[in-house]
């Protein structure tokens, strides 16, 4: 609220209503989907209980629905499991792992949590589930969000300088959009690379900005060996070199439209599997260019798409380019026997036991300790 006193500069004050939230979330995972068929229509499986606000809460499950209408479909309800308290307002959604990154957390609408639960009844069809890329191995991942809101909410007064500073909004950093554009429109570029006969154009001040090994090879002893003023990449495809310019330059994996080019071109079909391989091939770049923050996205991704037909090559890739994180994540993998039955006959498991030994040692010793 402003007004005038004696045509002088508007007088103004402001206040802030402060209402506290808790959010978290729990990642259930469903391993052999096929198995909780046999549960019937308006039976629930009930996940460990978790706590988020200083709240007990719990997943319950329902593989053939809650209710008969429901019956062609995945029912999943949030339920507060705390005897502490008769109720409590919260808001949740639940979304599949694998989506996380790419679908943005919308939470619904608030909720009072007494002996119901809220959820979704119909959150996939199975026959959608049995066909997508979330039902890998008989098993899927389910993430929910939940924002708990408190009742003490307060209303305290702005400081002046705190009022002020409120009216002024910062735009989001669009350097990431000036520096891709400039590597899309070739403006100013001052050297090229060769990478199995393709050609691709670049900045050597932003490359050796970004990465120590550029730095040694556009401006160190090492430029001496480039003729003609191109600089040729001897083991790396030429989209991978693609993908890696795009990090240089936003620091931001790669498109799936990039990864898509190469299978499109050869037979039409476009496939998750494209985005996989790419990341394979990007994480061995990483590593190479001293690229730490490209190879832990590298990372996740592969996390996240490990199956009975890649986990054998992305656990040797894990070893050669000391990832542990990603390969804690194939070790657990296989620590099911019907997983490493499925892998072991492979020519990539077999590869993997000639390159990667010690690798070997370490999956027969977690077996006989997990015995």
């Amino acid at each position: 609220m402003s007004s005038r006193a004696g045509g002088g500069k508007p007088l103004w004050s402001a206040s802030t209503i402060v209402a506290k939230v808790a959010s978290g979330y729990h990642i259930l995972r469903i391993d052999g989907y096929s198995r909780t068929m046999e549960t019937p229509t308006g039976e629930s499986i009930a996940s460990l209980p978790f706590s988020v606000g200083g709240r007990c809460w719990r997943i319950r499950y329902y593989p053939n629905g809650d209710k008969l209408e429901n019956k062609e479909y995945i029912s999943l309800y949030l339920y507060l499991h705390d005897r502490s308290v008769e109720a409590e307002k919260a808001q949740l959604m639940f979304r599949f792992v694998g989506d996380v990154a790419e679908q943005p957390l919308i939470l619904g609408r608030l909720h009072t949590f007494e002996k119901q639960g809220w959820g979704y009844a119909k959150f996939i069809k199975r026959k959608d589930l049995e066909e997508s890329k979330h039902l890998v191995d008989d098993s899927f991942s389910i993430r929910c969000d939940v924002a708990v809101r408190f009742n003490d909410v307060r209303v305290e007064k702005a400081p002046e300088a705190a009022a002020a500073a409120s009216m002024i909004s910062v735009q989001p950093s669009d350097l990431h959009q000036h520096l891709g554009s400039l590597l899309l429109t070739q403006k100013g570029a001052d050297v090229v690379f060769d990478v199995a006969g393709e050609t691709f154009a670049a900045h050597r001040c932003v490359l050796a900005a970004r990465s120590p090994v550029f730095t040694a090879e556009l401006f160190g002893a090492m430029k001496e060996g480039h003729t003609g003023g191109v600089v040729r990449i001897e083991d790396m495809e030429p989209r991978a070199f693609k993908a890696l310019l795009y990090f240089l330059y936003t620091d931001l994996l790669f498109p799936k439209t990039m990864a898509t080019t190469m299978n499109q071109a050869e037979d039409g079909d476009v496939g998750d599997d494209d985005e996989d391989v790419l990341c394979q091939h990007l994480l061995v770049a990483a590593d190479k260019y001293n690229l730490e923050r490209l190879k832990s996205l590298c990372e996740k991704k592969l996390s996240e798409c490990i199956h009975v037909g890649t986990v054998a090559i992305i656990l040797t890739l894990a070893e050669q380019h000391r990832c542990p994180g990603l390969k804690k994540v194939c070790l657990h993998f296989l620590r099911s026997p019907a997983n490493l039955r499925a892998v072991a006959s492979s020519d990539a498991f077999k590869h993997l036991s000639s390159s990667c030994p010690s690798v070997m040692v370490e999956l027969v010793a977690m077996l006989g300790n997990s015995a």
